[in-house]
């Protein structure tokens, strides 16, 4: 099979950090503000527009507090979990990588009694219909080391004794979240915003303000996870005010993607972008014998953590060490050619591929990829075989 003769303008893949917008370049940090205190007047006014901007365009309720957190989005289920978690029975979702941490440190950190763990394998959902809502429920939305997301927030009931924290990280700017179903969101900005990691955003229903002003946990809180101070919550955090001393070159970077959102139609535009280059995806897959999705359900599958897995039999048939080496040795010729980075699958996961597909990813780049997808299998394919000979 000959090379294919386009390749894409931008072979970043990665699902995390993810590709930058499109056209960005250093000189859209050139109105950061390095060097000055984030406690000073103009910092923090940057630092509330980024709270304000992901209001706007998300649609988030105007009585919800959003906040900028430590950490990254891990930081930021870390920091909800420690301080509400407790109070009452927990349920917890577990289908890939870190929805399987989420759930590891419910039992073997935190250490609580009655949890209820609704677990599957990768590719798969657990059984959404049998999670107790009069527990809390922790769950992420779309998991992004397995290509499979909740289809919906049809399963959540709008009338819940429990709260619902859900790590969206890969879902905010992909999907229309429905933040009635959810009293905990957190996400960070190196995902669908293609912004800098380290920074994680929190954003919290009247229903988890109640809780964390009338609930205090059992055990101590570091100062980075506390929310509250003498029983109310700490209001600056939720207008500019960080816990810890953040990135003024990230915030000026997340401002410029956020921009970028607003210039090209806002959520609609990056929900759209992010279908396209999973239906490029999707039709490639339909017409190819040698590779599958790893979730098996269509209404759940991922559009932006897309997810694949060889179904080729005579790969099939060896193990997964050799399965993974072949895999590993089609991305390295990927990224030999510049065609595409970072594409092989979590390491945890089964083996496979994983293409991002998020907001800042060109789908015309998506469709350049497949092709190439195509040869890098049958050369490496057909070197193996060569050399098993």
């Amino acid at each position: 099979m000959e090379k294919p003769s386009q390749k894409p303008k931008n072979p970043c893949f990665s699902s995390g950090p993810c590709a930058k917008r499109p056209g960005w370049s250093l000189a859209a940090l050139d109105t950061a503000m390095a060097g000055r205190s984030h406690r000073a007047g103009p910092a923090k006014a940057k630092l509330k527009e980024v709270i304000e901007k992901h209001r706007k365009i998300l649609g988030i309720p105007a009585d919800y507090k959003i906040g900028i957190v430590p950490a990254s989005d891990t930081g930021a289920v870390e920091m909800a979990m420690w301080s509400l978690l407790g109070q009452r029975g927990v349920d917890v979702l577990a289908w890939e990588s870190f929805s399987s941490g989420w759930a590891s440190d419910i039992l073997k950190q935190l250490k609580l009694p009655n949890v209820g763990k609704h677990e599957s394998d990768y590719g798969k959902l657990p059984d959404l219909s049998k999670v107790n809502f009069n527990n809390d429920v922790v769950f992420v939305w779309n998991g992004t080391t397995s290509g499979v997301r909740v289809p919906d927030g049809n399963w959540i009931p709008a009338k819940r004794e429990g709260l619902t924290i859900c790590d969206a990280t890969s879902a905010v700017f992909a999907y229309d979240m429905p933040w009635d179903k959810l009293d905990v969101t957190t996400w960070s900005w190196q995902k669908v915003l293609g912004s800098e990691g380290a920074h994680g955003m929190i954003v919290l229903s009247p229903r988890a303000v109640a809780r964390l002003e009338s609930y205090t946990p059992a055990w101590p809180l570091p100062k980075i996870f506390a929310l509250t101070k003498k029983g109310k919550l700490i209001d600056g955090i939720f207008a500019g005010e960080t816990i810890n001393t953040p990135s003024m070159l990230a915030v000026e970077d997340c401002l410029d993607a956020l921009n970028w959102v607003e210039s090209i139609g806002g959520l609609k535009a990056t929900i759209a972008r992010s279908e396209k280059s999973f239906k490029a995806i999707e039709g490639w897959v339909a017409k190819t014998a040698w590779v599958d999705f790893l979730g098996e359900e269509g209404a759940a599958r991922s559009f932006t953590s897309v997810c694949l897995k060889i179904t080729d039999p005579w790969l099939a048939a060896q193990n997964a060490e050799a399965q993974d080496a072949f895999i590993g040795a089609m991305c390295k010729a990927l990224e030999k050619e510049a065609v595409a980075y970072d594409i092989k699958g979590y390491r945890d996961a089964p083996p496979g591929i994983r293409i991002w597909c998020g907001a800042t990813v060109e789908p015309s780049d998506v469709a350049a990829l497949l092709p190439w997808l195509e040869y890098a299998f049958a050369a490496t394919k057909d070197a193996q075989q060569k050399q098993a000979a």
